[in-house]
């Protein structure tokens, strides 16, 4: 069974998408003979700077058809439809011949042995997994690639980071190859076009319908609308084809929640099998060895107050313990919303874990590590804090005594040897928090899917 990927074939400005090119691609292969079993959106590294916006590449899994004749038909279909006009853009594609096992239905792929079966090599699948933490270099691509005797080949000018190999694509697209013995948590998107002489203008969509569907959908089909902010989550504002994207845990649930949509003429659709929504990106991390670049996840504690800075982001440190200096500064950024003010909730002292990109900036003040926040979890949480002691006789705040000489109530003569533990009212509990739907980034794990290892507070 083949599999036949493509990646960078959009541009920020002149819009196109990939898995539009991979839906014309599916539809050719199968007129060519061949059937499609699968079709994979693999979403990589988010940290990736010559990224267009979600970082994704296509697989096809594709049968009755020999994978040089699907590498020819894939060339063809790049030329035609990707933005290589855009010196950004900078197409790839990769054939490989590799036989999976468990069945022709993305049911068999999600429920298979452990989640995945296949032929894929060793060296292909760790290429992917990476793919997602790292940032990789084409020549390592087109290396393994070569010595699998993979078929690839790309397209445009090399793309605007001074490589002058076309085709940086090829990193993407092996990644894809290679997900299905990468991953083994998936989930659904199904994706509506738009014809394709109406991109670059205003989407005619009915929100009332979305807001409706999505209540409908709920929580198997997620991200679909933000309910605190009113967005449309699903409507991209990119000038390419896609209309609307749902996506969930069950595809016969994200095609009932898209054909329930009002809006202009659809001129297409196909459903994917897909790593988003999964945290795939996230490793565990430890403070003082995180990797600029890449997603961790890292238990904590707050060393400082929380500080709004300019913009609206809110800026809190943390450290391994209360006796160390701050090692991690964690970021909600202003477009995060009213996921800020769980951040502006945390206190010194207080055990968390932090998920989300890692960011290294030289020359600020405090520590160079920046954490861009996806999501957290509070472990424990500080309960009490030190209160100059009240009068048990009158009830009024007693009055220090002198250097080391506790406090005394001025009208009673009662004292007492120190400071007291008093409780604090705190507007968090133990459990996870995350960013809102219309902040969240496409493989980042939304809690209302669940198997987390504490209480969730989903945000819908």
């Amino acid at each position: 069974m083949p599999i036949v990927a493509v990646d960078d074939t959009d541009s920020r400005d002149r819009g196109m998408c990939t898995t539009y090119v991979g839906v014309r691609l599916g539809e050719r292969l199968e007129a060519a003979g061949g059937h499609v079993s699968r079709r994979l959106l693999v979403r990589l590294n988010p940290a990736v700077k010559h990224k267009t916006r979600g970082n994704a590449a296509v697989a096809l899994h594709v049968g009755d058809l020999a994978a040089d004749e699907a590498f020819e038909i894939a060339g063809e279909t790049v030329r035609e439809f990707a933005a290589a006009e855009d010196p950004r853009t900078s197409p790839g594609v990769v054939a490989a011949d590799a036989a999976l096992d468990g069945g022709d239905d993305a049911d068999s792929f999600v429920d298979g042995a452990g989640g995945l079966a296949g032929r894929i090599p060793a060296d292909v699948a760790s290429f992917a997994r990476r793919a997602l933490r790292e940032r990789l270099e084409l020549a390592e691509a087109l290396e393994i690639a070569d010595r699998h005797g993979f078929r690839h080949a790309g397209f445009g000018t090399g793309g605007a980071d001074g490589d002058e190999t076309p085709g940086r694509g090829r990193i993407g697209a092996l990644a894809a190859v290679g997900a299905p013995a990468a991953h083994d948590e998936w989930t659904f998107e199904r994706i509506s076009y738009r014809e394709l002489d109406r991109c670059g203008t205003p989407r005619e969509v009915d929100a009332e319908s979305v807001f409706a569907a999505a209540a409908e959908g709920y929580p198997t089909v997620w991200d679909t609308v933000d309910r605190g902010t009113g967005e449309v989550v699903c409507v991209p504002n990119a000038p390419g084809p896609i209309l609307h994207g749902i996506r969930g845990d069950d595809p016969g649930a994200c095609r009932r929640v898209a054909d329930a949509i009002a809006s202009e003429p659809v001129e297409r659709a196909a459903t994917f099998l897909t790593n988003q929504g999964t945290d795939a990106h996230l490793a565990d991390g430890t403070l003082g060895d995180l990797r600029d670049g890449a997603g961790y996840r890292v238990t904590a504690v707050v060393a400082d107050d929380p500080e709004t800075k300019r913009g609206g982001h809110v800026h809190v440190e943390v450290a391994a313990g209360l006796d160390s200096g701050p090692e991690l500064r964690a970021v909600a950024f202003a477009p995060t919303g009213r996921f800020r003010d769980r951040v502006r909730a945390l206190r010194p002292g207080d055990r968390v874990t932090l998920c989300g990109e890692h960011e290294v900036r030289e020359g600020e003040p405090g520590p160079t590590g920046t954490l861009k926040l996806e999501k957290f979890a509070v472990r424990d949480l500080v309960r009490t804090e030190p209160a100059t002691p009240t009068c048990p006789e009158c009830g009024r705040t007693m009055s220090s005594a002198g250097r080391n000489q506790g406090y005394r109530c001025r009208d009673c003569d009662t004292a007492a040897p120190g400071k007291v533990e008093v409780a604090i009212d705190r507007e968090l509990e133990p459990g996870w928090y995350e960013v809102p739907p219309s902040a969240r980034r496409h493989v980042a794990k939304p809690l209302v899917r669940g198997g987390f290892d504490a209480p969730t507070y989903p945000e819908r």
